[in-house]
Parts: C-alpha cells; sequence; structure tokens
C-alpha cells in the first residue's frame, strides 16, 4: 500500500435484501461522489471512484454535446469571429 494513503475501516451492513457500506460525507465531498460512483474490480482490490472523475466515452460524450446543442445551451457567437478571419483565402 502507497505510503500517501490512509486506512478507513468501515462495516458492511445490512440494506434491504443486499449488503453496503457507508462512506463519510467529508469523503464523499473530497472525491466528487454525490448520487453516483463507480466501482472497479481490480486484482488488488475494489476501486471506488466518484463520476465526476470517471472516464467518459466518446459516445457518451457526443450525446451529450447533441442535448446540449439541442437545448441552445451552446454559445459558436465566437467562432463566427474566427470564421472571419480570411485564413480561407491565404494559399497554404
Amino acid at each position: 500500500m502507497p505510503a500517501s494513503s490512509t486506512v478507513h475501516p468501515t462495516k458492511i451492513i445490512a440494506i434491504g435484501n443486499s449488503r453496503g457500506i457507508r462512506l463519510p460525507q467529508a469523503l464523499l465531498r473530497r472525491y466528487g461522489m454525490a448520487d453516483q460512483i463507480t466501482l472497479e474490480e481490480l486484482p488488488e482490490g475494489l476501486l471506488l471512484r466518484g463520476t465526476a472523475s470517471a472516464k467518459v466515452s466518446l459516445k457518451q460524450t457526443f450525446t451529450e454535446m447533441a442535448r446540449e446543442q439541442a437545448a441552445g445551451a451552446e454559445d459558436w457567437s465566437d467562432l463566427d469571429i474566427a470564421a472571419a478571419d480570411g485564413l480561407d483565402n491565404v494559399k497554404w
């Protein structure tokens, strides 16, 4: 275990027909864990990550971009200025 790690002994508790653990609120905030987390199975154990730091697929990224564009949430007005810079007419 790396020298920088901290151990937090935690009991496994019954949650309905399942089992779970309770995580301290301070840890949830520190690691961006809100309503969902990502659970990764590794050879050395389980790794919990906040979804904010989880890797997102290109499909998920493009889906979110399309949703934002459909909602009119994106502002592309700066692109108009860049498109009018005249570089289209320059011979490279």
